[in-house]
């Protein structure tokens, strides 16, 4: 069986047979897997009322520990996002109720974020449903090809420099 990446391969090495297009077939790959994962994510996240942003920022408080509390700064490190678009998301949840933003005790030009109960609530019921989403999502594969994917991947992104 032929995938399209396959088939594009199969052009390169038709068009350009000099070229050494192996690269393309793991990232080609890659690219496609992202994109349908992106897809079904963002198809939970709206039966949630979600985007990824919001999912994000809510899930980032979630897994912190308790009392779920983080500040803009620490937010925007974990999200690896800039502070204006930091202050969107933050701004959108806690107009749905979903986050509380106070003023920090000993520093009064920062504050920390900390999800309320309905923030609470929604994220763990989406996070459910995340959860069942990526299973579903690798179920063509066995827990061993999992783990084994899981460990490549990783070492290609330590390779590459993120660590």
């Amino acid at each position: 069986m032929t995938d399209h990446v396959d088939r594009v391969m199969a052009q390169w090495a038709e068009q350009a047979p000099d070229l050494d297009a192996s690269p393309m077939a793991v990232v080609g790959r890659i690219k496609r897997l992202a994109q349908i994962i992106e897809g079904e994510l963002r198809a939970t996240y709206k039966n949630h009322s979600l985007d990824v942003a919001a999912f994000d920022v809510l899930a980032t408080l979630r897994r912190s520990p308790p009392p779920h509390r983080l500040t803009p700064a620490e937010l925007m490190r974990t999200s690896m996002v800039t502070s204006g678009a930091i202050t969107q998301r933050l701004d959108r949840l806690e107009g749905r109720g979903l986050i509380t933003r106070t003023r920090r005790e000993h520093d009064a030009r920062s504050f920390d974020v900390a999800l309320t109960d309905d923030g609470r609530a929604l994220v763990d019921e989406a996070l459910l449903d995340n959860v069942a989403t990526q299973n579903r999502l690798l179920a063509g594969l066995t827990r061993a090809q999992r783990d084994r994917m899981a460990k490549d991947l990783r070492g290609l992104l330590e390779s590459l420099g993120d660590i």
